[in-house]
C-alpha cells in the first residue's frame, strides 16, 4: 500500500508540474475554480503546502505560509517543493508515524493521500483556469477520490463554518473521467463556464 501511495504522489506532482509548465506568461493573473485565487496564487499555495508537509516529516522550520514562494520561476518553484516533499516521504519509517498536520493527527501514510488529493485537485483547478487538460492517471485519481470521499466524510457545510476549503459535492456522472468526478466532489463545477477559458489552435476562446 505505501509503494502504491508513492507511485501515486510521483505521478500526480509530474501531471502537476506539466500543467504549471503549461501557463503562460499572460495567465498567472487569471482567475480559478478555487474562489477567490487567480492561477499563481494557486500554484503559490501548492508550493507553500508541499514545503509545509515536507518540513512537517522531517521536523525542519516550516515556511511562512504568507509568503510568495514562487518568485521569478515559479515552474522551478514548483519542482524544487515536489522534490523536497517527495524525498521527505521517501525517509524510512516515515509513512508509519503520527503527525499532527493542519487537518489533525494521522499516520505518514494519511499526509501523503492529502497532498495527491491537493495536487489532483488543485491541479484540476490550473488545467480549467488555462485550457489546458488535465491529464491525470485514472487509477490515480480513482484512488484519490477514494481518499477524498473517506478523509472527507464529515467535512463541515458553508453554513457550519466560518471557511471551509471545499465547496458542497456537484454531482458529476458515473462514467465521467475520474479526475473530474474528483472534482466535482471537491464541489467544482465540471461543465464548460464561461468564466474559465478553454484552448483552442488558435489560442484561449472563452
Amino acid at each position: 500500500m505505501s509503494d502504491v501511495a508513492l507511485a501515486d504522489l510521483d505521478g500526480a506532482l509530474a501531471c502537476a508540474e506539466t500543467i504549471v509548465a503549461g501557463i503562460t506568461a499572460a495567465q498567472w493573473g487569471a482567475p480559478t475554480p478555487c474562489t477567490g485565487l487567480d492561477v499563481r496564487t494557486l500554484v503559490n499555495h501548492l508550493v507553500t503546502g508541499n514545503l509545509l508537509f515536507a518540513a512537517l516529516v522531517t521536523g525542519t522550520p516550516p515556511p511562512d505560509r504568507d509568503a510568495d514562494h514562487l518568485g521569478d520561476d515559479p515552474v522551478g518553484a514548483f519542482r524544487q517543493a515536489a522534490a523536497a516533499l517527495r524525498d521527505a516521504f521517501a525517509r524510512p519509517g516515515v509513512l508509519e508515524r503520527t503527525y499532527t498536520a493542519p487537518f489533525g493527527t494521522g499516520p505518514g501514510i494519511a499526509l501523503v493521500r492529502t497532498r495527491i488529493i491537493e495536487q489532483l485537485g488543485h491541479g484540476w483547478d490550473l488545467a480549467r483556469a488555462t485550457g489546458q487538460p488535465a491529464d491525470f492517471p485514472a487509477d490515480v485519481a480513482e484512488r484519490a477520490l477514494a481518499a477524498a470521499r473517506d478523509q472527507l466524510a464529515t467535512r463541515p457545510s458553508p453554513s457550519d463554518s466560518a471557511w471551509t476549503p471545499f465547496a458542497p459535492e456537484v454531482p458529476v456522472p458515473d462514467d465521467a473521467p475520474a479526475i473530474n468526478r474528483l472534482a466535482g466532489f471537491l464541489g467544482r463545477e465540471i461543465l464548460l463556464s464561461a468564466s474559465y477559458p478553454r484552448r483552442t489552435e488558435r489560442g484561449l476562446k472563452l
